[in-house]
């Protein structure tokens, strides 16, 4: 809560400055004649004398100052210690002493800022009473704009922001919008000119600094970095610049139509310095944000690994004497003629020995992992064998399987089809396909679904088997893997499309 506390002080931190710059980038650029003219028309219609600065500037500094300070205090000191402790007494009695300030100041800064109005009313009495009534209002409002603030901010807590927070697209939405935002906000803050053309010209200037912001994060740089093509790369710019092309003419007929002049030299420099400042920017934050992706996602599958390798390690219980152990148990089954059981005893061994060698590696030649399969399934025949109601078929193409693969990838969907399509009292059915081309590994597994046993597969560890399989799969295999997995009441369906490249450690 904290964390979520110090973004919006930054954010109004981040009004707040840009109101004050709006102000004083006035005071400054522009000629105090000028500014007395724009600013004091109303001043000289009833006869009044007009300073920019005791009737213009100060009064708005004053209000905006209070403003934020209010906001402040209120939302980071009197809300999370007393109203949100329900404490309401006691933070009701400091709150008002807050909005007495608030309504004193805009009421004291008004009087200076519609000082025309002395020559409007006929008494003094008047003008402070005016100032007075449009002083609570805005206070009124002020109180109920924060309310209304404050309801949103809490509903979106308490019911979005759990399920939202994790997102990565949240983070970079939040990142983006912000600086866009701020783009925008930053250009109209210098569109306050009493010049039509130059403040239209200036409010364009915002929009597409931020249309070129968010272009090249979402268009420009992801496209180059995927392909690494400098030719994709100068098209992209191409279709950039015939844009800017456009808007700088657009935005000059505009700007000339409606102050007589043409602000050509204006736009062309407002976009030069906008393309020198803001497609660097967005480079940096782009690059910054996918060395943070890939440090995170290295970590995510280092930790993946060490996890991995702590389960085996539990089980993991002298391999030398089991080892012997099977061999024992295969020559007495030989001996006892039981050439079943030895011949179980002997695809077990194989099965562990590539558990306790192979799964340790980043990727094994394919028809070790298919070796593996056929092991498994010939010990589930095993144990179903002289059931008639038990159909298990099994169509493995090997032509063209020469590819490697990452070890335990296939073999989870099979031991779930195993663990819940199997019934010895109901009909069960498991097929079991794969096939190979020059370039992909085709995977289906189809089981049939009993009723006891639907509700597991979801809540249990099929869900958790599966969920493993996938977060490997976007590790290993980022884009480059096709997951289907269908339920219906009664079957199961998996497809598995596979491009057969070398798992990739790096993820972009």
């Amino acid at each position: 809560m904290n964390k979520i506390r110090r973004t919006e002080f930054g954010i109004a931190s981040g009004i707040f400055l840009l109101l004050l710059f709006s102000l004083l980038y006035k005071s400054i650029a522009y000629n105090v004649f000028d500014l007395q003219r724009d600013y004091g028309w109303k001043f000289a219609r009833y006869h009044q004398v007009f300073d920019y600065y005791k009737h213009y500037l100060f009064p708005l500094l004053a209000q905006i100052a209070i403003v934020y300070f209010s906001f402040v205090l209120v939302h980071g000191v009197l809300v999370p210690r007393f109203y949100e402790k329900q404490r309401y007494l006691l933070g009701g009695l400091l709150s008002f002493p807050v909005m007495m300030i608030l309504f004193v100041t805009i009421w004291v800064s008004d009087t200076w800022l519609y000082g025309y109005l002395f020559g409007v009313y006929k008494t003094v009495r008047g003008v402070h009473t005016h100032c007075a009534k449009s002083a609570f209002l805005l206070t009124i409002f002020y109180v109920v704009l924060y309310l209304i603030y404050y309801a949103g901010r809490y509903l979106f807590l308490q019911y979005a922001y759990e399920r939202m927070v994790n997102k990565p697209w949240f983070r970079q939405s939040l990142i983006d919008g912000t600086v866009i935002a701020g783009i925008i906000a930053f250009w109209i803050m210098l569109t306050m000119s009493g010049d039509r053309g130059f403040s239209i010209m200036i409010f364009c200037v915002g929009i597409f600094c931020g249309f070129m912001y968010f272009v090249a994060m979402h268009r420009l740089y992801p496209r180059y970095l995927v392909h690494k093509n400098k030719k994709i790369l100068f098209q992209e710019a191409a279709g950039f610049w015939a844009i800017s092309l456009v808007w700088m003419l657009v935005v000059g007929l505009q700007a000339r139509y409606n102050s007589g002049g043409m602000y050509a030299a204006g736009v062309v420099t407002s976009t030069l310095v906008t393309v020198i400042a803001i497609l660097p920017a967005a480079w940096w934050i782009f690059t910054a944000r996918n060395t943070r992706a890939s440090t995170l996602m290295g970590l995510r599958q280092a930790l993946t690994h060490t996890e991995a390798g702590l389960d085996f390690l539990r089980w993991q219980i002298n391999p030398h004497f089991l080892f012997n152990a099977l061999n024992t148990l295969y020559g007495t089954a030989l001996q006892e003629q039981a050439t079943a059981t030895g011949q179980g005893i002997q695809q077990l061994g194989d099965m562990m020995r590539f558990m306790l060698h192979d799964n340790t590696l980043e990727s094994i030649p394919l028809e070790k992992e298919i070796a593996y399969l056929q092991n498994y399934i010939a010990l589930q025949r095993l144990r179903t064998q002289g059931t008639p109601d038990i159909i298990i078929d099994v169509n493995i193409d090997e032509a063209l399987c020469e590819h490697n693969i990452a070890p335990m990838l296939l073999i989870p969907f099979v031991e779930n089809a195993f663990k819940y399509g199997i019934s010895q009292r109901n009909k069960s059915r498991i097929n079991l396909s794969l096939s190979c081309t020059n370039d992909k590994i085709y995977f289906d597994v189809y089981n049939s679904i009993h009723a006891n046993k639907s509700v597991e597969i979801e809540n249990e560890s099929m869900g958790i088997g599966i969920n493993n399989v996938r977060q490997r799969l976007n590790l290993l295999y980022p884009g480059k893997h096709d997951l289907n997995i269908r339920e219906t009441g009664t079957e199961f369906f998996v497809h598995l499309t596979l491009v057969v490249d070398e798992p990739k450690n790096d993820v972009i």
